[in-house]
């Protein structure tokens, strides 16, 4: 594998139905208002057929490290409500999969990630940096899971009024049982 490349498969498990999963993942165009801490810019380039395919979307993004990255994707699959594939260009370019599983009352979600770094501080620095520029990964991926779990709850308005009529130390003990904050 060239210095630049890099291939990781993230998997989360949320409390929820394949469906909804695949609703809030499929509309790129919101993940800034409930990823926030990596997502900060999503613009649609050229619109899509149902369920995304041929979308072309600009996304600004970043993680801990202080870079960001400008990348376009483009849906070449969908499999919905069971996932999707897009085609990245731009600091970074390869393929990405999502795919979405209902196990129970959770699904499983897998991203499977191919790409090589065209971003030239990545670029230059992969075979001296690249378990830091892993780490910023494994850091942004934590971050859409656990924004995930918030969104689903979020969509789920009984759930919502639920957490708000808990006294604040329940409230709290579910929120970190919800996100899964208690593992490590």
């Amino acid at each position: 594998m060239a210095d630049n490349a890099y291939h990781f498969v993230d998997q989360w498990r949320v409390e929820g139905d394949v469906k909804e999963v695949a609703d809030i993942l499929e509309h790129a165009l919101a993940l800034p208002r409930w990823w926030g801490s990596v997502y900060f810019g999503v613009k649609e380039i050229e619109p899509g057929e149902e369920h995304g395919i041929g979308k072309l979307i600009s996304l600004h993004a970043g993680g801990w490290l202080p870079y960001t990255l400008r990348i376009n994707f483009r849906t070449i699959e969908s499999r919905y409500p069971h996932g999707f594939t897009m085609d990245a260009t731009g600091d970074l370019e390869g393929k990405g999969i999502w795919t979405f599983r209902q196990d129970g009352q959770f699904v499983l979600v897998t991203y499977d990630w191919t790409i090589k770094a065209n971003k030239p501080i990545i670029e230059k620095l992969s075979f001296l940096l690249k378990p830091i520029f892993r780490s910023n990964h494994t850091w942004t991926m934590k971050r859409g899971e656990a924004s995930l779990k918030l969104e689903l709850l979020r969509r789920r308005a009984g759930a919502s009024e639920e957490i708000a009529r808990m006294p604040p130390a329940p409230r709290a003990s579910f929120i970190v049982r919800v996100l899964g904050l208690n593992r490590s």
